[in-house]
C-alpha cells in the first residue's frame, strides 16, 4: 500500500545509522534470567526491581480474582466499572503513601497526562526539570498553561523560573523522583523549600522510586521525610509493584476533581480483576517483606561498584538504575548485541530517549539476582567491552 514512503525513508536512515531496533520477545516469565531465542540469559533490562511479577502471593491473588470476578470489568470506572476491589486498592495506596486519597489510572504515562491536562489552565504555569520523563512532557503539552524548563536538578535555575512566574494563578513544579535514564535522585528537600518560599505546588513522579526508596518503598517523599509537604505524588504499579497501572496520591479534593475531569480515567475501561487484586497484594508484600528492598540495594551496590572498578562510566547514578554510558549510538547498540550473544540481556538506549552522544546500556539490578549471576554479568560486560574497544 502506498502512502507511507516518508516513514520508510526515516526507518531506512535509522538502519543506516545502526539505531534501528527490533522488539525482543521473551519466551519465559520475567526473572533474574529469561529465555530469548531459546537461550537462557541474565536479565538486566527489566523494571522488575523486587521480583514481584512472579511472586507466589501475587500469582495466587490474580488467579483467585479472575476466577471469582472474570477476565475484565466491562466498563469505565464512572459508569459501571468500579468494583469494590478498585476502591480497596486506592484506600490501601493512600494509606501507604500517607495521603488523604489515591486514584488508579491505566498506566503511569496516562496518570501524568490525566493530572497535568486536567488541573492546569491558561492562567497557570508549569515548571519542569529538563530531564523529566516523556509522560510528563506530553502531559504538559496537553495543557494551556505556560511552560518553563529549569536546568536538570539546578536549584538556582528553578528559583529563577519561580521568580519569573509570579503573576500566574498556580505555579506547579514537576519533577521525577528518580530519573529513569541516569538513576539519580531529585533534590526534593530543596525543591519543596523553594516551593514553600514562592507559594508553588509540587508534583513528583515516583515511577522508579516506588518500591525502591523510602520506608517499605513509599518513594522519594517519604525517603526525605517530606510526607504532607508534597502536593501530588504519582506512582506506578508496573515496575517494582510488578503488575500494571499508575496512580496519583494527594488530597481528597484533587482526587474527586480527577474523577470528574481526568480524561484517561474517564474514558478508559477499569483494570481487570486479576490486575487489581495482584496490585493490592503487592502493597501487602512491600509492608510484610521489607527484606526484598534490602536485597535489591545490596545487589545494586555490588553491581555498580563492580562496573566502576572495571572502568565503566556510570554517570551520576545513586539507585539500582545504573547506566553504562558509551556515547556513540551505533557502538552502544553493538555493545548491547554483543552482551546478548554472550548471555546478558541489557538493552542499549539512544536518541531520542537520551541526548545525542549520550547513548548507554541501561542496567537495572533486582532483588532476584544472585551474587553469582551479577559477577558473571560483570565478567561478560568486561569481555564484550574490550572486544569492542569500549574499555
Amino acid at each position: 500500500m502506498k502512502g507511507f514512503e516518508f516513514l520508510q525513508t526515516e526507518l531506512d536512515e535509522m538502519k543506516t545509522q545502526g539505531t534501528f531496533r527490533k522488539l525482543v520477545p521473551l519466551q519465559s516469565e520475567q526473572g533474574s534470567k529469561v529465555t530469548i531465542n531459546g537461550k537462557e540469559v541474565i536479565q538486566l533490562s527489566s523494571n522488575n526491581y523486587l521480583g514481584l511479577t512472579s511472586h507466589p502471593r501475587l500469582r495466587k491473588a490474580a488467579v483467585e480474582a479472575a476466577e471469582r470476578y472474570g477476565a475484565g470489568t466491562g466498563s469505565v470506572r464512572t459508569i459501571a466499572g468500579t468494583f469494590s476491589m478498585h476502591e480497596e486498592l486506592e484506600i490501601k495506596l493512600a494509606e501507604f503513601k500517607h495521603t488523604e486519597a489515591a486514584l488508579v489510572f491505566q498506566s503511569g504515562f496516562t496518570t501524568n497526562q490525566g493530572v497535568l491536562s486536567s488541573i492546569l489552565t491558561g492562567e497557570d504555569v508549569v515548571i519542569s526539570d529538563a530531564l523529566n520523563h516523556a509522560s510528563i512532557i506530553d502531559g504538559i503539552r496537553l495543557t494551556k498553561a505556560a511552560r518553563k524548563v529549569y536546568k536538570h536538578v539546578d536549584m538556582e535555575d528553578l528559583e529563577r523560573a519561580l521568580k519569573e512566574s509570579a503573576g500566574y494563578r498556580v505555579r506547579l513544579i514537576v519533577t521525577d523522583g528518580v530519573f529513569s535514564m541516569d538513576g539519580n535522585i531529585a533534590p526534593l528537600p530543596e525543591i519543596v523549600e523553594l516551593a514553600e518560599k514562592y507559594d508553588a505546588l509540587v508534583m513528583v513522579d515516583d515511577a522508579h522510586a516506588s518500591g525502591v526508596l523510602g520506608k517499605n518503598g513509599r518513594g522519594t517523599v517519604n525517603h526525605f521525610g517530606l510526607d504532607g509537604r508534597v502536593h501530588i505524588q504519582v506512582g506506578t504499579l508496573s515496575k517494582a509493584i510488578g503488575v500494571l497501572g499508575g496512580y496519583v496520591a494527594s488530597t481528597r479534593t484533587l482526587i474527586d476533581y480527577l474523577i470528574h475531569k481526568g480524561r484517561p480515567f474517564l474514558f478508559s475501561t477499569s483494570h481487570p480483576p486479576a490486575v487489581t487484586a495482584a496490585c493490592t497484594e503487592a502493597i501487602d508484600v512491600l509492608l510484610e517483606e521489607p527484606e526484598l528492598i534490602e536485597t535489591l540495594w545490596e545487589n545494586a551496590r555490588f553491581f555498580k561498584e563492580g562496573l566502576q572498578k572495571l572502568g565503566f562510566d556510570t554517570g551520576v547514578s545513586e539507585t539500582p538504575v545504573t547506566p553504562v554510558i558509551v556515547g556513540d549510538e551505533a557502538k552502544c547498540h553493538q555493545f548491547s548485541d554483543k552482551l546478548l550473544e554472550y548471555g546478558v540481556f541489557a538493552q542499549g538506549i539512544a536518541f531520542p530517549t537520551v541526548a545525542k552522544g549520550q547513548a548507554r546500556v541501561r542496567t537495572i539490578v533486582t532483588a532476584q539476582h544472585s551474587r553469582e549471576e551479577l559477577q558473571e554479568a560483570l565478567d561478560l560486560f568486561e569481555k564484550a567491552a574490550k572486544e569492542l574497544d569500549i574499555l
